[in-house]
């Protein structure tokens, strides 16, 4: 059963967070997409893939997610653009005038069905340059979906008998089904950050994947965020009460997360 089809103004209440990106836009080898990398602060054979929400991969604070994982982690953390180029009006959306916005058309046009194809052979990609050792995903709102299809064992490859992401992290995932959750491999930890309040990421999916991740003896961490809603991890906006120190929380537990499974 899927989680359902996310409402309009799904991860669009956003006000931007403070800083100035640090890092470089460029093109991975063998795919199309334009990426925004950060560099870690020393030598690492480690890397991050973020599938990116609706606001996609120039919105400032995901580009400035990427920076701090990068430090953090000690990773090089890749922001590709899985819209093809297309990127919603963001003055009308941080105003909250949705009208002005054909989200049903623009979700349409992003639908998985479209969109997986181009995110796997990204992280294929990344996989096949042979430049790190281990390689986690992480994705929030319309990348949470993403990040369990890149975890899922019909992608292990049959040769190594490596999964093709070494541990994901999905922060109040929407498209998330049961199916994707099942089919996890018991290779791939993964960490689910969650809003008490989320019309998307709903109670009983949210039971189904702690439930289920228990079932197949997956390695897992569920961080619930009291207080606060969809949206919260990349939104962050200081005029929400607890909303800030939500996002503060999800990128620390990320970051946590990603230095235990890919630098073990």
């Amino acid at each position: 059963m899927a989680s359902g089809t996310p409402k309009a103004d799904c991860c669009l209440k956003a006000s931007l967070w403070e800083g100035t990106p640090t890092g470089t836009e460029t093109t991975l080898p063998g795919v199309p997409n334009p990426t925004y990398v950060s560099q870690p602060p020393s030598p690492s054979r480690v890397a991050i893939l973020i599938v990116h929400d609706m606001f996609g991969w120039t919105f400032l604070n995901n580009r400035l997610l990427a920076d701090a994982y990068a430090r953090e982690a000690n990773a090089t953390v890749y922001l590709p653009d899985f819209f093809g180029g297309e990127v919603i009006p963001l003055e009308p959306a941080l105003a909250g005038r949705f009208e002005e916005l054909d989200l049903p058309s623009f979700i349409k046009r992003n639908a998985r069905s479209v969109r997986e194809p181009e995110i796997l052979a990204y992280a294929r990609a990344l996989r096949a340059s042979g430049k790190y050792d281990k390689i986690g995903a992480i994705g929030f709102c319309y990348g949470g979906w993403a990040v369990f299809r890149l975890g899922a064992e019909e992608f292990v490859d049959q040769g190594t008998g490596k999964p093709l992401m070494d541990a994901i992290s999905a922060g109040h995932p929407s498209l998330l089904t049961e199916k994707d959750v099942e089919e996890l491999s018991v290779q791939v930890p993964a960490q689910l950050v969650a809003p008490e309040f989320d019309h998307v990421y709903t109670p009983e999916m949210k039971q189904f994947t702690f439930t289920a991740l228990q079932k197949k003896n997956v390695p897992f961490d569920y961080q619930h965020l009291p207080g606060v809603e969809h949206g919260c991890l990349v939104r962050g906006d200081a005029n929400k009460k607890g909303e800030r120190a939500a996002m503060v929380r999800g990128k620390n537990a990320a970051v946590a997360w990603f230095k235990q499974w890919l630098h073990e």
